[in-house]
């Protein structure tokens, strides 16, 4: 099943919307549930509903269904009661240490690293990236994130996995440059890590062409920059805390409400055989080989594209697209 957010003007959380396992279709499920919080604040009593209509719509029963524009879409929560976003691939954190002459500690391997991110504004599919100034080095992370629906504190890993009700993808936008004077406060970031952005919709983990298994998803994940795509790391090989044990470890001392957006990660792996999730990480992979970093970060105008395809080579979430744009000084 796949769901997404239609935009509403006035209204901030958009309208709920079922979309074909295609992408090309799509229906609002009326009187099951207005927005996504609300189906997920609901889950056990409307997921049979809604499952219902994704297989009426699957099965083109309704000739009422409408085509499916990616840029009228607003992320799937448009809004969210909390975003933590994990490091769970230990490569990237070691590669972007090791460029840097730090060593990672042996207690990052047991002991995830995770923070508290912005939630209240999230970014849509096509919704342009704006930064005031080029200069703070404009890095896209592209990630595999979850939904959660309520979240017991002391969760264990397998009742955690039992919560995961929807998985997306996300461009964790990073501002490399306001990076290494937020760190040194031993605070957490802050302007360094402004609005996510998120896939056209999130799916329930059995969906069909979802290499979904043991809390984490065996796929590639695609990255066009300047127009080309690029192999990708397997989001599922590399990653060393499965989606499980992030939530486990965020639930460690708190409940997590339903609509809570858990995040692996940049995707990595630890033989670099194709192309970085990340502008940082080639960086330090160029440092490391030949002493110097040369890909550029982003600049305005370009335009960066992530995607995920099905065994047919069909996106899978919808491919969030952005283009880099001044932010308006208004």
């Amino acid at each position: 099943m796949k769901l997404g957010t239609l935009k509403e003007a006035d209204e901030r959380d958009g309208r709920l919307v079922v979309v074909s396992r295609d992408l090309t279709r799509a229906m609002v499920p009326f009187s099951i549930a207005r927005t996504l919080q609300e189906a997920l604040d609901h889950w056990l009593y409307v997921e049979p509903k809604l499952r219902a209509v994704s297989d009426c719509l699957n099965a083109g029963k309704f000739t009422s269904a409408f085509k499916v524009e990616p840029r009228h879409f607003a992320a799937p929560l448009p809004r969210a009661y909390q975003v933590l976003d994990g490091s769970a691939y230990l490569s990237h954190v070691e590669r972007v240490r090791r460029a840097r002459g730090a060593d990672m500690p042996e207690s990052y391997k047991t002991d995830p690293l995770m923070y508290q991110s912005v939630s209240d504004h999230l970014l849509g599919c096509r919704d342009d990236i704006e930064v005031r100034d080029e200069s703070w080095g404009i890095d896209f992370e592209a990630e595999v994130v979850v939904i959660t629906d309520d979240v017991p504190m002391g969760v264990s890993c397998e009742e955690a996995e039992q919560r995961i009700k929807l998985i997306m993808l996300m461009n964790d936008i990073s501002l490399r440059n306001l990076i290494p004077a937020e760190a040194a406060k031993g605070f957490g970031f802050l302007h360094s890590k402004p609005v996510k952005a998120f896939s056209m919709v999130a799916v329930t983990p059995d969906e069909p062409g979802l290499q979904w298994k043991n809390g984490r998803l065996y796929s590639p994940l695609y990255i066009s920059r300047r127009g080309k795509y690029k192999a990708a790391p397997d989001a599922g090989m590399g990653m060393h805390f499965s989606f499980p044990e992030l939530i486990a470890h965020a639930a460690r001392t708190r409940s997590l409400g339903a609509g809570t957006i858990i995040g692996g990660g940049t995707v990595s792996m630890k033989i670099p055989i194709s192309d970085f999730a990340c502008i940082a990480e080639r960086r330090a992979h160029e440092m490391l080989e030949t002493g110097k970093a040369e890909t550029p970060y982003l600049s305005f105008g370009e335009t960066i594209r992530m995607d995920m395809f099905d065994p047919n080579r069909r996106s899978i979430f919808g491919a969030i697209e952005q283009t880099v744009k001044p932010a308006s000084k208004s």
